[in-house]
């Protein structure tokens, strides 16, 4: 899966770009501030149709314009295809060769993009949301019903919130609404075991490939923490802690418990990395960890397009040579830096207008 071309028109602060990439390495070069993030932003989103970066549509429009626009040319194996996104207010019109697409599935299931950028290094330290996002995101790619799964259970709670907030709420639809989301949730919860499982049998071997023996970087295990274990018991389990949470839910008017308030944890020689990890271990285990899922994909023709977002600046320059050594193992990779040399690489240098 390649990158062949990239227009972009009006996409943040970008007028007019025009790329034709290669294989292997692409570095954007250029001072802070100077647009080399929106380039990958935009690459980004054709894969997920969303920003890694905004919840708000409008951010990816020039605020001199009011539509903006992403055209690429892929090639996956030997098939060419041609993606084409408007962005307009609110709304965005895509195509894959020149046909509307009526799911974003469809466009997840053409192109899969991983990117790692700076605030991952907090991965682990931050919030448990932005952990089922990296889940979420990073399932979806291996397997399209799961996308479908966490859509179908984000519209059941929505709508179990809304019963939660009436002042007399319909007891019946409620548990109709809520054994909905319980018979999901097992489905998801399995998705996610299954995941966890297969990331667990590779990412010490990245986290080898990118850290040197001195950092005694060993026994790396992601453990996951469902709302309820997955077993013969889960719909009777799953059914008495919804109704053991109902008095609170009512009091919050909103749901407590579910696949929507798991996390997971990475623990390090069978310690949490979060509360005993070194910063650098934290940096080297979240990139490793972002850089995994590619490894899953046997399909060679369908392995991932690779995002590196200013990653360098995270690590010193020992490790810094590591990972870029690392970097041939990807079929296309693109890597944004202020001050960066990468041998072999095709590098793209963006100046101010006038420079």
């Amino acid at each position: 899966m390649i990158i062949k071309t990239l227009t972009i028109k009006n996409f943040r602060n970008h007028s007019y770009l025009t790329y034709d990439f290669f294989d292997k390495i692409n570095v954007f070069l250029g001072d802070n501030g100077i647009g080399k993030t929106n380039i990958v932003e935009a690459i980004y989103f054709l894969s997920l149709a969303r920003s890694f970066r905004t919840q708000t549509q409008e951010d990816l429009i020039n605020k001199d314009s009011q539509k903006a626009y992403i055209d690429a040319k892929i090639v996956v194996g030997k098939v060419s295809h041609r993606i084409q996104i408007l962005l307009e207010n609110e709304t965005k019109r895509i195509t894959i060769d020149n046909k509307p697409i009526v799911k974003l599935s469809e466009l997840s299931k053409l192109i899969n993009v991983i990117i790692f950028e700076p605030k991952d290094v907090l991965l682990f330290k931050g919030s448990p949301k932005e952990r089922r996002n990296f889940l979420n995101v990073s399932i979806s790619k291996q397997y399209s019903e799961y996308f479908q799964y966490i859509t179908d259970y984000e519209k059941l709670l929505k709508q179990r919130n809304n019963l939660l907030k009436q002042d007399k709420y319909d007891k019946d639809l409620l548990e109709v609404v809520t054994n909905m989301m319980i018979d999901i949730s097992k489905k998801i919860i399995f998705f996610r075991e299954k995941y966890i499982e297969r990331i667990n049998l590779i990412i010490e071997k990245v986290v080898e490939s990118i850290s040197y023996p001195e950092d005694n970087l060993k026994d790396i295990k992601m453990e996951y923490l469902p709302f309820v274990p997955l077993n013969d018991d889960f719909l009777k389990n799953a059914k008495e802690a919804f109704n053991k949470s109902l008095e609170n839910d009512l009091k919050k008017k909103a749901t407590s418990i579910g696949i929507h308030r798991e996390d997971f944890l990475i623990t390090l020689n069978k310690r949490n990395i979060a509360t005993f990890g070194s910063q650098g271990e934290n940096r080297i285990i979240a990139i490793a960890l972002k850089l995994a899922p590619y490894f899953l994909i046997k399909d060679n023709d369908k392995k991932p397009i690779v995002i590196l977002d200013d990653v360098t600046s995270e690590l010193d320059e020992k490790h810094k040579t590591k990972l870029i050594s690392f970097l041939d193992c990807f079929q296309q990779v693109f890597v944004t830096g202020t001050k960066l040399y990468i041998k072999n690489a095709h590098t793209f240098v963006l100046k101010k207008k006038g420079d």
